[in-house]
């Protein structure tokens, strides 16, 4: 029996005979592409949430409700979220790293609901409070999972046995292209903008509110 060459059947055939589609050089890079996802992605979604979660607990007044408590599991979920975005910035990939990040997400997931069980505890979450926080709980995890799809066989070394490892693969190693220095900078000044001046006038704020709640009661 003899196909047709026309219609759908040669159209068949045309892409059945196509040569092997090429990947353009450099589209494979994922050590490029994790970069630019940290660099253009993560960062300023972190930001925005992060400000906006510090308003809404201006407007709510915790200095006089959770104070310092809550404030200071603020201050302990920024530190989980910061710290594997900063060695993604500026290390090498590998199982390490991705372990780090791994072990940061699930750590600031556990720290965000003792946040919650802490705030609607003692004053009132607003809905779009609870909205915020669900960006500032899934930017780690996304942040985690996308990582370790770009690398995925600095995950398969990591599961690999000790033997077979590679020497770096459980040390901090510098990037081998690392980030312009400006960029790092502009980063640095960024968090300390929107993320570090922030929270700790909040927590300035509900220090002095407890001492003074200590002398009233004095």
């Amino acid at each position: 029996m003899r196909i047709s060459r026309t219609g759908p059947a040669r159209r068949w055939l045309r892409w059945r005979d196509r040569p092997a589609l090429r990947i353009p050089p450099g589209a494979d890079d994922v050590e490029n592409a994790s970069r630019r996802f940290l660099m253009y992605g993560v960062l300023p979604l972190w930001f925005v949430p992060a400000v906006a979660d510090w308003v809404m607990h201006r407007r709510t007044r915790i200095e006089e409700t959770s104070g310092v408590r809550e404030s200071a599991v603020h201050a302990l979920m920024m530190t989980e979220a910061g710290i594997p975005v900063v060695a993604g910035l500026v290390a090498k990939i590998n199982p390490l790293v991705l372990s780090l990040m791994g072990g940061a997400a699930v750590a600031h997931g556990a720290t965000a609901l003792w946040d919650v069980t802490i705030a609607t505890h003692d004053r009132e979450v607003r809905p779009v409070e609870q909205h915020i926080h669900s960006f500032l709980e899934v930017l780690p995890l996304s942040a985690a999972a996308f990582t370790a799809c770009l690398h995925w066989d600095k995950v398969r070394a990591g599961l690999r046995n000790g033997k077979e490892a590679a020497a770096d693969d459980w040390r901090l190693v510098p990037k081998e292209q690392p980030l312009p220095a400006a960029y790092l900078a502009s980063i640095g000044a960024a968090v300390g903008l929107f993320i570090v001046l922030p929270y700790a006038e909040e927590m300035l704020r509900c220090v002095r509110a407890r001492r003074g709640r200590i002398v009233h009661a004095a």
